[in-house]
């Protein structure tokens, strides 16, 4: 018989606690607990949406295709009438390309990408036969369905492979049609027809599902091979005008639509192969909705919610790697309201508060294990700002407080061995936020015997006066560079606030809010992608929310709640430190599970 060793690649280690040196799945022993361990990676039980950014033009009826990061949206219902106009999706933004030749709603659709697609059928009041194939520029009008119809639905790899099925010609109608990218073929027919039906697969193997079968609101659900349609396990919900994602008989995802309780459900099930799943529901509950993409990563796009709306929504399948904090080596002069900048292996904290309390110069440098003590700033001082996406041996530090000055304007730069003073802010202040890099560097808002609004921008050598945010406070805290920033959470007397603005390089705009409201946070990251962690409203926080570009979720706490404290790194990995105590916390976006061997 093998050995582990034979069979893992190594041999069963002993070691006191839990041993982080280890792999995926592989055996110890911890000598300090007499038990033996083992590790796996920690991951999602269920998948979740998110809410990602909206089409430019809101919609409902409409077709889409193609997968989470290449997709597009067409055509629809945009009262008072119809429209055509198409957008192409790149996995963050949807962009406005060329209309259809044909505005209509309720269309058959299928693609693989933005730049592969196909639309059949649909109404404008008039019942269409048109199919139109777009090949990333442009739609091209090509040959005719058999059947006139609306309200049907599509499946297929590409716009030279697609199937359509059910719909409305004037009767609720079974039929379906095989497209070989040049003419329709008709079929062997669904067994039950229905209009307001969804579906998505390829032409070998499609599900079908849902829709009005002429009396009511159907749960049935039908699967075909290439041949024929096979009835099998139903919806748990029946629904008319929902959409779907997924690769068709294996694993799909249904989801909003009309109910028998609601007009704008926001149920999602998931089908495994054999049998439909309830699990997390959308954020926001519709119909009339296009879908795109897989069971592991989709999209749902637009839809009437009333009235009709451009959302967006991003699908995670489960299986998705949960982040986790971790604590590490403390810094060596624990203190709060400190500056930083840097990464995850290689940052820098400087000034801040020591618990007497005091203003401190302080400044150590991390090296990815531990902290170590280098020149101190010139001026000791608390709650001043930092260019936070400054590095170990390139960084600025302005304003802030010492024990002479409430609110001082002192500018200071890192050389990698020592602080310089060069020129200063024009308006004094301190409880202030910061971006950028140590020759482009942002100081926005804080507190000069009150609140201000003030933004000032960096070139190398003087602040310049720019455009003020657009909500006055202190405490709130800032991110990635001085043409792109973002300025989170804050203190307007007497609470916590939980506004974000995001700057473009000339003007504030409000974004969407913090889950929670909280002033003193850590932060890491940039625009398109951040974390902030901790922070106070009248206790410390340890809640996590991580930014997608658009919208906040929340993530995995910190292990010790804390205000007051630092960031470095990027959502991937990054640091936080400092704060009520000396404490450093690794962020990891993939994080491991340990358990007792036997459990």
């Amino acid at each position: 018989m093998a050995t582990y060793k034979q069979n893992v690649g190594t041999s069963v280690t002993n070691f006191a606690g839990d041993n982080p040196g280890v792999v995926e799945g592989e055996l110890w022993y911890d000598s300090s607990a007499f038990v033996w361990k083992y590790q796996y990676p920690n991951v999602t039980s269920a998948g979740s949406w998110a809410t990602g950014n909206s089409l430019n033009t809101a919609r409902a009826d409409l077709g889409g295709g193609g997968i989470y990061t290449s997709a597009l949206a067409f055509g629809g219902d945009k009262p008072p009438g119809r429209t055509g106009e198409t957008e192409s999706y790149d996995g963050t933004s949807w962009t406005e390309v060329n209309d259809m030749s044909t505005a209509r709603r309720f269309p058959g659709s299928t693609g693989s990408s933005n730049t592969n697609a196909i639309a059949f059928g649909g109404d404008s009041g008039t019942k269409y036969g048109n199919t139109e194939s777009w090949n990333g520029s442009n739609w091209t009008e090509v040959n005719d369905l058999n059947t006139t119809r609306t309200q049907l639905a599509g499946s297929g790899a590409s716009n030279t492979s697609a199937l359509a099925f059910g719909g409305d010609d004037g009767s609720v109608r079974a039929y379906t049609e095989l497209w070989n990218g040049t003419n329709w073929t008709e079929v062997n027919d669904l067994n039950q027809g229905r209009s307001l039906i969804a579906g998505t697969g390829i032409t070998t193997s499609t599900l079908a599902f849902g829709g009005y079968d002429a009396s009511s609101r159907t749960t049935a659900t039908e699967n075909w091979n290439g041949t024929n349609w096979t009835e099998v396990n139903n919806l748990n919900t029946a629904r008319t005008q929902l959409a779907a994602a997924g690769v068709g008989t294996p694993s799909v995802i249904a989801f909003g639509g009309v109910s028998p309780s609601t007009n704008y459900a926001a149920l999602t099930e998931i089908w495994d192969g054999t049998s439909w799943t309830e699990t997390t529901d959308l954020n926001t509950g519709r119909h009339g909705l296009a879908g795109a993409g897989t069971t592991t990563n989709g999209l749902a796009i637009a839809g009437n919610d009333n009235p009709v709306t451009g959302a967006t929504e991003e699908w995670t399948g489960a299986g998705a790697p949960i982040g986790g904090w971790s604590t590490s080596t403390a810094i060596n002069t624990a203190r709060k309201y400190g500056g930083s900048a840097g990464e995850y292996t290689a940052a820098i904290f400087f000034g801040g508060r020591d618990p007497s309390p005091a203003p401190v110069g302080n400044t150590e440098i991390w090296d990815g294990t531990n902290w170590t003590e280098v020149n101190d700033l010139n001026t000791a001082r608390n709650e001043l700002a930092s260019a936070t996406i400054g590095t170990t041996t390139a960084s600025l530090a302005f304003g802030g407080e010492d024990p002479g000055t409430d609110a001082l304007t002192i500018t200071e730069l890192w050389n990698g061995s020592n602080w310089t003073e060069v020129n200063n802010l024009n308006t004094g202040r301190r409880a202030l936020g910061g971006a950028g890099t140590s020759t482009a560097a942002l100081a926005f808002s804080g507190y000069n015997s009150t609140n201000v609004n003030n933004c000032e921008t960096w070139n190398g050598t003087n602040w310049t006066e720019v455009n003020n945010v657009n909500t006055v406070r202190r405490y709130g805290n800032g991110l990635g560079a001085n043409t792109s920033a973002l300025f989170v959470g804050g203190y307007v007397p007497p609470n916590a606030i939980a506004n974000v603005e995001q700057w473009n390089g000339t003007n504030w705009t409000e974004v969407n809010d913090l889950n929670t409201a909280r002033y003193a946070m850590g932060t890491a990251g940039t625009t398109p992608a951040a974390l902030v962690f901790g922070g106070a409203t009248t206790t410390a926080l340890g809640n996590t929310e991580d930014w997608n570009g658009n919208n906040w979720s929340e993530v995995a706490d910190l292990n010790v709640s804390r205000d007051g404290l630092s960031g470095a790194g990027n959502t991937s990995n990054a640091l936080g430190f400092g704060g009520t105590n000396g404490n450093t916390e690794e962020w990891n976006s993939a994080s491991n599970v340990i358990r007792y061997a036997g459990q």
